[in-house]
C-alpha cells in the first residue's frame, strides 16, 4: 500500500480509533498523536484508545487525544504495532489499517502500510500527514518525539540519511528540537539516576565481553524509588559498555515472567533470537517476553546469542 492509497482510505472513512501497542514508547505514542491531530485537522473525528500504560510513557503527549468512555468508533487504526499480540490491555477488535515499520509485521490488519526500511513509524506518519493536511509546528513536535526517541536522539544504528532528513524537515516545520531534546534525553529524575547506577554496577559480561546483560529486578526499582516512568529506554544502557556487540536487558515482571530487550550491532540478528520466544522487531533491536525467572531468561538468551557469533 502507498501513502496515497492510505490517504484515500482515511478520507473515505470517519470516527477513527487509533491503537498503540503495549508498553507504549515514544514512537507509537508520538506517531499516533500526530495521526490523530492530522485527522482532526482534515475534518475527521479521531481519538486514541485509552491504553492503560500511557501513564508510564510520555503521558503529556497522549493525554490531549485519549478517547472518552462513550466514544463509538467506526474505523480502527494501529500504529507501530507488528502483531495483534501487542494490543493494549482491554482492547478487542479488528484493525482496518495498520501503519508500521517493523520487518516482523504479521499483516494482521485488513490493510497495512509497511516501510520496513525506516527507523521509526514517525517517518511513515510524517509522509502521510504531509499528504493528508500538511505539516505545522504542533504536529511537527509530535512527530519529532516519535522519530527522535526511536533512534535514541539519532545515535542508534537504525539512524539513516532518511531519518536525519525527516528530522530536518520537522525542524523547519517548527518542531522545538532543543526544547524536546532537553525533556526527552537530558533530564532525569533522581530515581532514574539511582536506577542507572544500580544497573551499571550489576552488568554481566559474557562471550569475551561481546555480550553484556543487565537484569533489572523489582527490588532494584524499589531501592531506587523508581516507577515505570523512570524506566524509559533502559535497554540502551548496557550497550554502552566498551567492546559490546550485543546487549540484553531483562526486566522482571514477576517471579516467573520477564520482559527482554535485545540490542545488536548487526552481527547477532536480534529479531531472529527474539522470535524464538514469540517476539520480534528489527535485526538490531527486538524484544520478547519469557515466562521464566530473570536468571533462567539470562541463561537462555546467553545460549542463543552464543550460537549467532
Amino acid at each position: 500500500m502507498t501513502i496515497s492509497e492510505a490517504v484515500i482510505i482515511l478520507r473515505e472513512n470517519d470516527r477513527f480509533m487509533i491503537v498503540t501497542h503495549i508498553r507504549p514508547d515514544g514512537d507509537t505514542i508520538g506517531s499516533s498523536a500526530a495521526l490523530c491531530y492530522a485527522l482532526r485537522k482534515a475534518g475527521k473525528t479521531a481519538y486514541l484508545y485509552n491504553n492503560p500504560q500511557f501513564g508510564d510513557s510520555y503521558p503529556w503527549v497522549a493525554e490531549p487525544y485519549i478517547a472518552p468512555e462513550d466514544y463509538e468508533p467506526a474505523f480502527f487504526i494501529s500504529v507501530d504495532m507488528a502483531d495483534a499480540s501487542l494490543f493494549p490491555q482491554g482492547f478487542e477488535g479488528n484493525i482496518d489499517l495498520c501503519f508500521d515499520h517493523h520487518p516482523s509485521n504479521s499483516f494482521y490488519a485488513k490493510n497495512t502500510l509497511l516501510w520496513a526500511d525506516r527507523s521509526s513509524c514517525g517517518e511513515v506518519i510524517m509522509e502521510l500527514v504531509k499528504e493528508l493536511c500538511g505539516l505545522d509546528a504542533e504536529v511537527a513536535d509530535l512527530l519529532y518525539v516519535a522519530v527522535s526517541t526511536d533512534t535514541g536522539c539519532f545515535v542508534y544504528g537504525n539512524t539513516t540519511g532518511d531519518t536525519l532528513k525527516a528530522a530536518s524537515e520537522l525542524c523547519f516545520a517548527g518542531a522545538r528540537n532543543a526544547y524536546l531534546n532537553k525533556i526527552l534525553f537530558r533530564t532525569s529524575s533522581k530515581a532514574r539516576l539511582k536506577l542507572e547506577g544500580l544497573i551499571f554496577a550489576s552488568l554481566r559480561y559474557l562471550h569475551d565481553g561481546k555480550t553484556v546483560i543487565s537484569v533489572v529486578t523489582k527490588k532494584m526499582l524499589e531501592n531506587a524509588g523508581a516507577t515505570e516512568l523512570d524506566c524509559q529506554d533502559i535497554a540502551a544502557l548496557p550497550g554502552r559498555a566498551e567492546g559490546a556487540f550485543t546487549s540484553v536487558t531483562i526486566k522482571e515482571i514477576d517471579e516467573a515472567h520477564c520482559k527482554v530487550s535485545l540490542r545488536s550491532n548487526g552481527i547477532v540478528d536480534a529479531n531472529k533470537v527474539c522470535k524464538v520466544f514469540g517476539g520480534g522487531g528489527h535485526k538490531m533491536a527486538s524484544g520478547c517476553s519469557i515466562d521464566k525467572s530473570c536468571e533462567e531468561a539470562a541463561e537462555l538468551m546467553a545460549e542463543l546469542i552464543a550460537k549467532e557469533y
